[in-house]
């Protein structure tokens, strides 16, 4: 048998090659039993040889299942995603659901664009990694009539089921613990300005507010890095000279800062206390060790998985808004 073939291979290709009716291979793909033995064995070495492809078009356009899950996430180079989505396929690839990811960038009118593009494949559910869009795109959810879950944070207003955590009560925990290990001059790191940033930067400046000390936030519109966190740890320790604690939207800037720090001369934690958020391996692995929020990503992808196959089995769902917690991991790097 040649495996040349100058188009997608077809039901019909398997057919002529194999001797058979299309109907007969069509047959054998819904059930391998329904076919005699050794013509079940033709057709399997012919398909493995011209490398066919079901396809699932017939059942998306007949309005079956597509059993496929889109997923959008806002980047693809930041850990905390990846490990939301193991969490989410988890429980997606036992229960034979496909996923679709693509990634916006932090921009609403691209998570728009993306959105309308899963659609258009007729997925099956949606899992967003925002709470803020465009009006079309809401427009376009609320039309889709598929169930959509919402993660990382907790929307006032959900679409329509929500997994995450309480970002503002988690800051404000932290820079509290900050504030009775006696520091007073702490600097706020922020980076994309997204909802989670947001609303971390409002529970620090309430703890920093209820016990009478000044708010300062450095900010970039740059993605989060090491390199951003050397950055705005170079400008805090000019502009913020009795500056005795830092803490950073996120473990990337956290270290960067770590990082300029020792390479100044500054010590951690005696003159500068440093926090991030995330908890990440290599806050873990570094010395002194990252004081962080603990995120549950992956749990927090289980749980947004089960709620949509559970939506999409027909189960009633008597608990849509999922408040999945935090810890935080008192690093030496906190003092």
């Amino acid at each position: 048998m040649s495996s040349t073939i100058k188009h997608r291979p077809t039901l019909t290709d398997i057919a002529e090659r194999v001797g058979v009716t299309k109907m007969t291979v069509s047959r054998y793909l819904r059930d391998s039993n329904s076919v005699a033995p050794a013509t079940r064995k033709k057709i399997a070495a012919v398909i493995d040889d011209i490398g066919y492809v079901p396809s699932r078009a017939p059942d998306i356009l007949s309005n079956r299942s597509s059993k496929a899950i889109g997923i959008l996430i806002p980047s693809l180079s930041n850990q905390v995603f990846a490990s939301l989505i193991q969490g989410v396929e988890s429980i997606t690839k036992p229960a034979g659901y496909q996923t679709l990811m693509t990634h916006y960038g932090y921009s609403p009118e691209e998570e728009e664009k993306k959105i309308i593009s899963l659609l258009s494949y007729h997925v099956d559910g949606l899992i967003l990694t925002e709470s803020i869009h465009t009006k079309r795109a809401l427009k376009m959810l609320a039309s889709a009539n598929i169930p959509v879950v919402e993660t990382i944070d907790l929307p006032e207003r959900p679409i329509d089921m929500a997994v995450g955590l309480d970002h503002r009560a988690a800051a404000y925990e932290l820079i509290s613990r900050m504030i009775q290990n006696g520091r007073r001059h702490i600097v706020y790191f922020a980076a994309r300005l997204d909802r989670r940033t947001q609303l971390r930067c409002e529970g620090y400046r309430q703890a920093m507010t209820e016990n009478g000390l000044a708010v300062h936030v450095l900010s970039t519109q740059e993605h989060s890095s090491f390199t951003q966190g050397r950055l705005l740890m170079t400008q805090a320790l000019v502009q913020y000279p009795e500056l005795d604690g830092v803490f950073c939207t996120n473990d990337d800037l956290a270290i960067g800062a770590m990082m300029l720090c020792q390479e100044v001369g500054v010590e951690i934690p005696m003159q500068v206390a440093i926090a991030g958020c995330n908890a990440l391996d290599i806050g873990k692995a570094i010395s002194p060790t990252l004081a962080s929020i603990e995120t549950p990503r992956e749990a927090m992808g289980r749980a947004a998985a089960t709620l949509l196959l559970a939506r999409l089995s027909g189960e009633v769902i008597k608990d849509p808004i999922q408040d999945v917690g935090y810890s935080i991991f008192a690093g030496k790097s906190l003092g």
